[in-house]
């Protein structure tokens, strides 16, 4: 079974960090918590029932590993400032920089979201995962996934009006 869930991994990696990097903000922690839960997974592939949703399994070890990473933290206090990341790249041309500047306000707006909802607009909109999975990673009933969804599109719908 380790060879399987082996190659299911492989698969999932760019996942896995995009949910990563919505959790934390930070590429190179983002990588951190990836391989993380991926030894945790590798560790404890007795606990995962073939038939059921792989992905869905991962991206709660990677939720409880992001949450197990926070309370360390606490602790031990944060070793990195957000706020000095500055990796975009420039590229020319007009098209390219409307895009970024969008990109850029809806990513702003997001990041303005609660952990909650940025966690569930993530998981249901760009994972597509249902509302039932959803609410299995994070723990939560599906009418708390529906309401936290529909705050983070509303409150997204107004951040991004105003721009």
């Amino acid at each position: 079974m380790p060879a399987a869930i082996g190659q299911e991994l492989v698969a999932l990696l760019p996942r896995l960090r995009r949910f990563a990097l919505v959790l934390c903000r930070s590429q190179p922690l983002a990588d951190d918590l990836v391989q993380g839960a991926c030894e945790r997974a590798l560790a404890n592939a007795d606990s995962w029932s073939p038939g059921t949703k792989f992905d869905a399994w991962m991206f709660r070890i990677l939720r409880n590993y992001w949450i197990d990473h926070l309370r360390r933290m606490r602790t031990e206090g944060m070793a990195e400032d957000l706020s000095q990341q500055t990796q975009l790249v420039g590229d020319p041309g007009e098209g390219p920089i409307l895009s970024r500047l969008v990109l850029s306000e809806v990513q702003r707006a997001i990041d303005h979201l609660p952990q909650e909802q940025r966690e569930v607009l993530l998981l249901v909109c760009a994972e597509d995962l249902s509302y039932r999975e959803t609410a299995e990673i994070l723990g939560v009933p599906i009418g708390t996934v529906m309401s936290r969804l529909a705050r983070a599109r509303k409150r997204l719908m107004e951040l991004t009006a105003a721009a």
